[in-house]
C-alpha cells in the first residue's frame, strides 16, 4: 500500500512533491486552487512540467487532485450549480496537465429536493467533466459522511450514480474510512469490511476503486458527522488497521486528511504513525504478510 497525504501547493503546484517527499510519503493529494474560493488559480504551465519531473525524481506513486468542497453538483440553485460545474472542469484540466491519476470529488447535497432530483442534476455535470478526462486521469466518486442530504452516503447511492453515467470507462471510486464509519459501516470489524468490499465489487467493481482516504474519526459510528481525527487519536484507533491491512486494498494509494500535530494538516509525524499502524496490522492479519489485491486472506 502507498501511504501519503494531502499537502499544500503554496508557492506553486510543483512544491507539493517537495513537501510529500520531506514528509516521507509515497503518494500525494492536492487542491488545484484555494479551497475557500471559486476563483481558479492561474498556474504557470512550467510548473506542470516541474511537477511531473519532481514526481519522477522523488519516486512518488499515486497523485490525485481533490475538487474543492464548495462544489455542489446536485444543488437546485443555478448560480451554485454553474460555479460547481466550472470548478470541477477546471480541476480536471489541471489534473490532466500534471498527469494525475484522478480527481476526487463529492457530488454535494440535493438540499431537500430529494435524491432522484439531485442525481438528475449531477449527471449532466459529470458527463461534461468526464469528457475532459484523459485515459490516465479519472473522476473518482468519494463516499460522503451522509449529513444534510448529501449524495453518496452509501454504496447503493454511489452505484446509482455510477449506473446513471453509465459505468463510464474513466469513472472510479475513492473510499474514505472515516466517512464509511460515520455512515454506519463499521470498518473496524473485518467481517463488516469484507461485506462492504464485496458489495462494492458486485455493484461497481473493485477494479474501479483507485484511491483511499485513511482518516480516524472524532464522531461515533452512524453519526453522519464528518470530523476527521489524527491516526490513533480517534474512535477507530488501533482498529483502523483492519481497514489498512485488508488484502483487497493492498497496492492502492492511501491519503491522510487529518488535522496533524499542529492543526495545519497531515505532517511527517502522522505519515510515520500511519506506516507504523499499517505494519502492525499486516503482522496481525492471517498469514502475517502483504498479499496482492484481489486475493483472499
Amino acid at each position: 500500500m502507498q501511504l501519503g497525504a494531502h499537502v499544500s501547493t503554496s508557492g506553486g503546484i510543483h512544491t507539493a512533491i517537495d513537501r510529500i517527499e520531506a514528509m516521507g510519503g509515497d503518494c500525494v493529494q492536492i487542491f488545484t486552487q484555494s479551497p475557500r474560493t471559486w476563483r481558479a488559480t492561474k498556474h504557470d504551465p512550467a510548473n506542470f512540467e516541474r511537477f511531473k519531473e519532481r514526481r519522477a525524481e522523488a519516486g512518488i506513486g499515486g497523485v490525485v487532485c481533490h475538487a474543492v468542497y464548495l462544489i455542489n453538483l446536485a444543488s437546485p440553485n443555478d448560480e451554485i450549480y454553474e460555479k460547481s460545474v466550472a470548478a470541477l472542469q477546471n480541476t480536471v484540466d489541471v489534473a490532466c496537465a500534471i498527469e494525475a491519476d484522478g480527481v476526487v470529488f463529492h457530488v454535494g447535497s440535493h438540499q431537500g429536493a430529494g435524491f432522484d432530483v439531485g442525481l438528475k442534476r449531477a449527471v449532466p455535470a459529470l458527463r461534461k467533466a468526464l469528457k475532459r478526462c484523459s485515459e490516465t486521469t479519472w473522476l473518482l466518486m468519494e463516499n460522503s459522511a451522509g449529513a444534510g442530504g448529501t449524495i453518496g452516503r452509501s454504496i447503493e447511492e454511489l452505484t446509482a450514480l455510477y449506473e446513471a453515467l453509465p459505468a463510464h470507462e474513466r469513472l472510479g471510486l475513492c473510499l474514505d474510512s472515516c466517512h464509511l464509519y460515520v455512515s454506519g459501516y463499521d470498518v473496524t470489524k473485518r467481517e463488516e469490511l469484507d461485506r462492504v468490499l464485496a458489495e462494492v465489487d458486485e455493484r461497481i467493481g473493485l477494479d474501479r476503486l483507485r484511491a483511499l482516504h485513511v482518516n480516524d474519526s472524532k464522531a461515533p459510528l452512524a453519526s453522519n458527522r464528518d470530523r476527521h481525527d489524527n491516526i490513533g487519536e480517534g474512535l477507530l484507533g488501533e482498529d483502523l488497521g483492519v481497514f489498512l491491512s485488508h488484502p483487497k486494498l493492498q497496492g492502492l494509494p492511501a491519503y491522510l486528511e487529518v488535522p496533524g500535530t499542529d492543526g495545519h494538516g497531515p505532517d511527517a509525524d502522522q505519515i510515520s504513525k500511519l506506516k507504523e499502524l499499517h505494519a502492525r496490522a499486516m503482522k496481525k492479519r492471517p498469514g502475517g504478510s502483504a498479499r496482492r489485491r484481489g486475493t483472499s486472506a
